[in-house]
Parts: C-alpha cells; sequence; structure tokens
C-alpha cells in the first residue's frame, strides 16, 4: 500500500488515497480523528474497520457517498475504507464488462426480462476480480498500527458481499444492499455464510428484482440475519435505516 495524498476533513476525519499493488488499484481510507496515525500519545487502541462497497461507477462519481458513510461511521468510532472496482473509475477498461452492461441496456429498453447468461457475464466476472481485490486491501490495512479488527463489509455489489462473507473469515459482519442482480450461483454460496447480516431493501427499487431479493435473504445461512425493507426507489434510502445499520455494526464489531 502506497499513500498518495491526504487531508483532515473539518470534522477532525483523517481521508488518505492510496494504491495498491503496482499503483493500478486506488482506494481511500478514513480514520477518525482520535485513531490518527499522527494523533499525540498515549496511542488510543486501533479502530475496527468498516469496508465500505460500492457500484461500479467509479469512486469520484460515488465519493460524496462514500465520505458521508465514512465520516458517520468515524463518529462511531470506525476507520473505513474503499477500492475502485474493476473496469472502473481510472481502471483500464474491461471489454466484456462493457459488452455485458450493452446488453442489459438492450434488455431493459425493450422491455424484455434479463436472462440468467446476461446477469451471470454482468456479475460473475466482476466478483471474481474484485472479491480477491479486497482481500489484498484488507492484508495492507490491518498491517496498519492504528487499524485492528474486527472487520465488517458494508454496502456495494450484493453479490461481492456475499463472495467475501463466504471466504474472508477476517469479516465478522456484514450489511449488504439489495439493489443489483444476482446470478444463481450466487445463491448456492449464500446458504454458506454465518456471519451477522443486516440487509437493507428498497420496496419501489424499479431496477432490481424484488422477489430475487427476497430469495436470497431466505437462502442466507445465517443464525442471525435481519431484513430492513422501505418504500421508495433505489436512491431513496431514509436516514433512519443507515442509524439502524450503524447500531448493527457498533453491537457486532464493539
Amino acid at each position: 500500500m502506497h499513500f498518495t495524498s491526504e487531508q483532515r476533513l473539518d470534522d477532525g476525519v483523517l481521508e488518505r488515497e492510496f494504491t495498491l499493488g503496482l499503483g493500478e488499484i486506488p482506494g481511500i481510507l478514513w480514520t477518525p480523528a482520535s485513531v490518527s496515525a499522527s494523533a499525540p500519545a498515549p496511542a488510543p487502541a486501533p479502530a475496527p474497520l468498516i469496508l465500505l462497497g460500492h457500484p461500479p461507477l467509479g469512486l469520484r462519481k460515488m465519493y460524496p457517498r462514500l465520505v458521508a458513510r465514512a465520516r458517520r461511521s468515524a463518529a462511531e468510532g470506525f476507520a473505513t475504507a474503499t477500492i475502485e472496482l474493476p473496469g472502473s473509475g481510472d481502471r483500464p477498461r474491461w471489454p466484456a464488462a462493457e459488452q455485458a452492461r450493452a446488453d442489459l441496456r438492450r434488455a431493459m429498453e425493450a422491455g424484455e426480462a434479463v436472462s440468467d447468461e446476461i446477469i451471470d457475464a454482468l456479475v460473475l466476472p466482476l466478483v471474481d476480480k474484485a472479491v480477491p481485490e479486497w482481500q489484498a486491501a484488507l492484508d495492507a490495512l490491518l498491517s496498519l498500527p492504528e487499524i485492528g479488527g474486527p472487520v465488517g463489509y458494508s454496502g456495494g455489489v450484493i453479490s461481492i458481499g456475499v463472495r467475501l462473507a463466504v471466504v474472508e473469515p477476517r469479516i465478522s459482519a456484514a450489511v449488504l444492499f439489495a439493489g443489483s442482480f444476482v446470478p444463481r450461483a450466487v445463491f448456492e454460496e449464500a446458504r454458506q455464510i454465518t456471519i451477522p447480516l443486516h440487509v437493507l431493501l428498497q420496496w419501489d427499487d424499479e431496477g432490481n428484482d424484488r422477489q430475487a431479493a427476497l430469495d436470497l435473504f431466505d437462502a442466507f445461512g445465517s443464525k442471525e440475519k435481519s431484513l430492513h425493507a422501505n418504500m421508495g426507489g433505489h436512491t431513496g434510502v431514509p436516514q433512519f435505516a443507515g442509524d439502524v445499520a450503524a447500531q448493527f455494526f457498533t453491537r457486532h464489531l464493539k
């Protein structure tokens, strides 16, 4: 991990941009003022970490929403971090993903059902590539003295969250957003999840298959899982739903 910039936000949160690997994966780390690496002695205890997932729209476009989530989490004592997804932002274009998105747009504009083949082509390669990158980011983040466990995962492409919850034992709890297409294979992976889950569902999300979201929730193998459904479209998540998600992480990561 190589830090490329840092700034102190007006609430004291330290925001640091970084790159992973050979500089090909950009990311951002936010730490509360009380756990900054430059804080005066005595050094506070390392902060628990929440990984902030997001859709493949690019960090620059998603930044306002991500920093709002980060600042809210910092107020509760959490460090947060995110990375750019494959094929998004300034990362190299991914022809197969571009074709899958074009096929998806074509089907939706024609009013056709989105086929399993399109969903698989759109989501599964992204999951296969993004999850190891998230794990590499977690390796680097947990090596920092100001960051400690436990670790949570929040939001983003729900299939990425499912795969991470299955393969990454350092993740202790997850908040998942039911707002993206889910391949059939991911339903089988969902049955293997055992960590506590909190799922957010917008009931009137025009781009989401509500029944598929409910079926996926039913498939989760966790003994502790909750579904928080609200009326409204994809971007209409009410603030109190965020409060409930924050309480979930406080309960499980502190």
